[in-house]
């Protein structure tokens, strides 16, 4: 039943005093678990009970030499949401997959609180990622995208190869917290009375921490340096949070 429901919940309209289609795709789930592979989104947590998927296309994107014909991508996945996008439920698991693998529509998903969200994207082409609002658990694998996160409480496991990553947490924050980026920046803001356990590495990267945050480090200039890992204590230890990246630099920001 919830198949046809995936397949069949879809309204579109026009935005014409842009000259553009704001496309929209609705799913009325508000619980469960969202399986996100997508080289370019934004994704909203909401109080809300649809799952919604908007996209606006220009109006010279469109190829009139398509029409009537349906995309589908070397998996055999059809764009059945209009959009540009495939979504498909599996075992209770809400999955979201792309057609275009070089140029990837700019997806924008709306999620209601309750629902858990993966992110999972290994193309070359992947682009920038944000994640905002989000008050459950995420976890977030990527190769080349660059990751933004807007006042997110966790528990968070975020990966990155190469894409940089910045992270802004909420007064909610829970544990535990892993953010790594082989290759890239990773870059956190987090407020400064949490009370945590802290682990930052790098290989080759350095390890800058604003001296707003209460550690007992000698300071230079803004930021306070450190050597290839740091293990402390922040305000009453408690909540376990991992920063690492291996050649690049870790920022780690008071809020």
């Amino acid at each position: 039943m919830i198949k046809k429901v995936l397949l069949t919940m879809m309204s579109i309209f026009t935005i014409s005093l842009y000259g553009q289609e704001q496309l929209t795709y609705k799913l009325p789930i508000s619980k469960g678990k969202l399986q996100i592979n997508l080289g370019k989104a934004k994704i909203e947590g909401y109080d809300g009970k649809e799952i919604i998927f908007s996209y606006s296309k220009e109006r010279h994107e469109t190829d009139e030499r398509a029409k009537g014909l349906r995309a589908i991508n070397a998996m055999g996945l059809e764009d059945n949401t209009g959009l540009g996008i495939n979504i498909i439920e599996k075992n209770g698991v809400i999955e979201v997959n792309q057609l275009q693998r070089i140029s990837p529509p700019d997806i924008k998903i709306l999620v209601p609180k309750e629902v858990v969200i993966k992110f999972d994207h290994e193309s070359q082409f992947g682009d920038k990622i944000t994640f905002k609002n989000i008050e459950n658990e995420i976890e977030v694998s990527a190769n080349y995208n660059d990751l933004v996160f807007e006042n997110v409480t966790g528990p968070a496991t975020i990966h990155s190869i190469y894409g940089n990553i910045t992270a802004k947490f909420g007064e909610r924050i829970k544990s535990p917290l892993s953010i790594v980026s082989i290759y890239g920046k990773v870059d956190v803001s987090i407020p400064k009375n949490v009370n945590a356990n802290l682990k930052i590495t790098t290989k080759y990267g350095e390890i800058l921490v604003d001296p707003k945050l209460p550690l007992k480090m000698e300071t230079n200039s803004d930021m306070i340096r450190y050597n290839d890992q740091l293990t402390a204590t922040l305000n009453n230890g408690g909540n376990n949070f991992s920063f690492r990246s291996d050649y690049e630099t870790i920022y780690l920001r008071a809020l």
